[in-house]
């Protein structure tokens, strides 16, 4: 496996790149924020037009162990003897029915040695639990899934995917690699604190929640909120829910993703099961560190072997509460994986991964989320 990396602030950087072999593979990721995005795409397919270009919009980009903004976080890829085919997905039609846009991807990337699927999608119009639900049906045993939501910062207005040269709103892409010899590992750790009682969801309908303990879910939760409730809903990636129910035996962390002001409803990332318990969570900076080292140990213990390539996913919400320190979450995640293992990423709305390497992918809120490859 051959990578390069490149963080791009500006296009004219494109024309001084000097990549000593013929890149399958690039993996973009770019903030809202960078200008000239369509034009960049447009040089990157004309100077490489057989390679395939996969990427999202960020809250920010990994680049090694830097959180970067304002930039093109660029890695190029050419594998041994891994193949790749991608797949994307417009979500207008299927807009009512994540769980189904899921089938359809994995449908379409079914294929001899399939080893593992890597999921970018809108961060605002998707229901990420039942995206992954779709994606895990009928999928063969030992293939795994990871990859998250894309993200615009903390603004909530609007993400992106790049499927190949056209950056696509309202989408899911998919990208399927095959073969005998990759190795994948991955991990996804949080690190927040749950704290005061929990509370039964009385009434929600998949991820928005109407309800808890018979009171209205929004009232409720911006009484927890205090001042910070002015500030919704970019204040509840500080604010986590954690969720638990028959289906989720392990809690899974769901964060705010909107609000509604008139029948007092919040919209999560993922789905929030009318019946379950919630409990409200805060961070502990110490922890959202260890939870970050934690994440690559279990990644390194999963693939067994050196990495060649390591793909971050964290959450925007650890961003914002790491804020000057957030450096430190990539710092230990190097420390782990090796100096020597190129690194990228993005900070996202919602990460996706096993919990383990016996269980299938699942949404995940505010944890770093590690993907690994080797050859």
């Amino acid at each position: 496996m051959e990578v390069y990396q490149k963080s791009i602030k500006a296009i004219h950087e494109v024309d001084a790149m000097i990549i000593d072999f013929q890149p399958e593979l690039f993996i973009l990721f770019i903030s809202p924020t960078f200008e000239d995005k369509d034009e960049t795409l447009i040089k990157l397919t004309t100077l490489y037009p057989e390679s395939l270009m996969f990427g999202c919009s960020t809250a920010g980009e990994i680049m090694g162990d830097e959180v970067m903004d304002s930039t093109i976080a660029l890695t190029a890829i050419q594998f041994n003897s891994t193949k790749l085919k991608l797949s994307s997905l417009n979500l207008g039609p299927v807009k009512a029915n994540s769980k189904e846009a899921g089938k359809i991807l994995s449908n379409d990337l079914q294929g001899e040695d399939l080893r593992h699927i890597l999921v970018l999608s809108d961060g605002l119009n998707v229901n990420g639990a039942e995206l992954v639900k779709g994606l895990n049906t009928e999928l063969p045993k030992g293939v795994s899934v990871t990859g998250g939501l894309a993200g615009d910062g903390a603004i909530f207005g609007h993400t992106f995917v790049i499927a190949n040269g056209e950056k696509l709103s309202n989408c899911i892409v998919a990208l399927g690699l095959y073969g005998k010899d990759l190795k994948i590992g991955y991990g996804s750790q949080g690190g927040w604190d749950s704290f005061g009682v929990e509370r039964l969801v009385t009434r929600s309908i998949e991820n928005v929640l109407y309800e808890l303990d018979g009171k209205p879910a929004l009232e409720l939760y911006k009484s927890f909120l205090g001042d910070k409730a002015a500030e919704l809903p970019g204040s509840g990636l500080l604010f986590p829910l954690s969720m638990r129910d028959d289906e989720n035996k392990i809690p899974v962390v769901r964060t705010i993703l909107g609000i509604n002001e008139e029948d007092q409803s919040l919209t999560f990332a993922g789905n929030i099961h009318q019946g379950s318990y919630v409990r409200l969570m805060k961070a502990n900076v110490d922890r959202l560190i260890n939870g970050a080292e934690e994440s690559a140990i279990i990644s390194k213990e999963i693939i067994d072997q050196e990495s060649q390539f390591a793909l971050l996913v964290s959450c925007v919400g650890r961003r914002l509460v790491l804020k000057q320190l957030v450096d430190e979450e990539l710092e230990v995640v190097k420390d782990v994986l090796g100096e020597q293992v190129p690194m990228t990423g993005f900070y996202s709305y919602g990460e996706i991964a096993p919990f383990n390497k016996d269980t299938p992918a699942t949404l995940h809120n505010q944890t770093m989320t590690i993907t690994t490859f080797a050859e």
